[in-house]
């Protein structure tokens, strides 16, 4: 397979957020660049098969390939105090005996191993093998600003101080982060958050999912670390946006309502693969929906107390539970402006649809971007992660997104200020320069992606480094 070619491994963590961009940034290594890879997952479910990835990603080149390493259980050692970051290391760290062996047992072994940025640890195996480490941030250049620098602010900021008088973190070079929008890991002072952080340092380059029109400030203070003061030594590699493409043989029920829709008329609201939201907060979405006099479209699960990332690692089976939750009488009051979906939608397919004017989104790195490529501009609910970070990129640092001001961790959003935020970003004169500000970037991202765009250039370099390794290596060898 990978004969004359040079190859790379990648490394994918669990869950489908962190698995699409790292199968897509493979794809494009293969199609745009001459490289062979390979593709590790991390997976706890034992049911997942290769021909379920394959078919997700799309892949059917014959110089990529994708390994299901063994699947881990780590369910005796993991209660409600273990976090999903944490959860995500011990897979990890569970993987890498399986990781090593796969290697090992290659006709060509890999010059290079990319892992995402909860995959860190697997750098053993890379220096083990004697390979270049990369690692793939899926998320935006600002959160890993925050995270190489957090192991010295970790050792600069008195942390009573910083939690009790919630002044903001200063990271050279870039915006502020506020009390209110920093990562709960940081402010936890998690010990695994700030060993990735070590560990992303030590790389031999670091991608990031993200675009020099999108980040210009935080990108400059990353590429100039010496002048600001930031803390990773390895270059970094802007090769964003990578999403998942439009299938076009996918037409459902969702897809053939649109059709029947104006154009830029309907609003989508997903809270992703993982977020839910309370009872008494599904109500208010509800009325808010009804109230804002907008189509819409939305992706409802059964709501869940206390836990917004309650799915993250659960299964998405289909049922009607979710109709228990909502008003008495909102789908025949709405049955013509809108439609409900249970639990899961081609969100893809959907964004990129003419009749989408909006997305009310949890604000995952992977939906932002696929709607900025779409030109839909959002309305932004973070739920968990890093997601108060993408939320304040988007909607202050960027200008594609409004929020809630309203919007607290522990509190309820009212239906009036809901449907005030669908009609901004729908209708209203207020959210014209929204609206035009995404339709740039769109612009924006197509040029960064083609043949000699920022991106491409970006990882042009990193393929080309890997090719003069491998030509040292076979120098040597030979």
């Amino acid at each position: 397979m990978h004969t004359g070619k040079v190859h790379v491994a990648l490394v994918a963590s669990p869950g489908m957020g962190h698995l699409i961009p790292v199968l897509e940034l493979g794809k494009r290594l293969v199609s745009h660049h001459g490289i062979s890879a390979t593709i590790f997952v991390v997976t706890m479910d034992a049911s997942l098969s290769r021909s379920q990835l394959l078919k997700v990603s799309g892949i059917t080149d014959d110089f990529l390939d994708v390994v299901l390493l063994p699947a881990v259980d780590i369910s005796a050692r993991v209660d409600k105090t273990i976090g999903i970051l944490r959860q995500m290391a011990m897979m990890v760290h569970e993987a890498l005996p399986s990781l090593r062996s796969a290697i090992l047992a290659m006709e060509v072994q890999p010059i290079a191993l990319i892992v995402d940025m909860f995959a860190t640890e697997a750098f053993v195996v890379a220096e083990e093998f004697m390979m270049f480490k990369y690692v793939f941030v899926t998320t935006n250049a600002w959160f890993l600003a925050l995270t190489v620098h957090g192991p010295n602010l970790d050792k600069e900021v008195d942390q009573d101080d910083h939690i009790n008088n919630q002044k903001p973190i200063h990271i050279p070079g870039c915006e502020p982060v506020r009390f209110v929008d920093c990562y709960e890991q940081f402010l936890r002072r998690n010990k695994v958050y700030f060993r990735m952080g070590t560990e992303i340092s030590t790389a031999d380059g670091i991608l990031v999912n993200s675009f020099y029109d999108l980040e210009p400030l935080t990108l400059a203070a990353l590429h100039d670390t010496r002048k600001v003061g930031l803390a990773p030594k390895a270059p970094v590699y802007p090769i964003g946006p990578l999403v998942r493409p439009v299938e076009l043989s996918l037409r459902g029920e969702v897809l053939r309502w649109l059709d029947m829709q104006p154009k830029e008329s309907v609003l989508y609201v997903s809270f992703g693969s993982g977020g839910t939201l309370s009872a008494k907060q599904t109500i208010e979405l509800a009325w808010g929906l009804e109230n804002s006099q907008q189509r819409f479209i939305w992706v409802v699960r059964p709501p869940v107390e206390n836990d917004s990332a309650a799915t993250v690692f659960k299964s998405n089976s289909v049922n009607n539970d979710f109709l228990d939750y909502l008003p008495e009488g909102f789908l025949n009051r709405t049955c013509k402006n809108g439609l409900v979906v249970p639990k899961w939608a081609p969100q893809t397919e959907i964004l990129s649809h003419p009749s989408i004017g909006g997305f009310l989104s949890h604000c995952g790195w992977n939906s932002s971007l696929e709607s900025i490529v779409n030109g839909v501009p959002m309305i932004v609910w973070p739920l968990y992660a890093e997601q108060k970070m993408n939320a304040t990129v988007l909607a202050e640092h960027i200008g594609v997104a409004t929020r809630s001001k309203l919007l607290a961790p522990k509190g309820v959003v009212g239906r009036d200020a809901i449907a005030a935020m669908i009609r901004k970003i729908m209708v209203d004169k207020e959210g014209e320069a929204i609206r035009a500000k995404v339709k740039m970037l769109k612009s924006c991202a197509v040029k960064a992606l083609s043949n000699g765009g920022s991106s491409y250039n970006a990882l042009a370099t990193v393929a080309e480094e890997c090719k003069i390794g491998m030509q040292r290596r076979n120098a040597k060898t030979g």
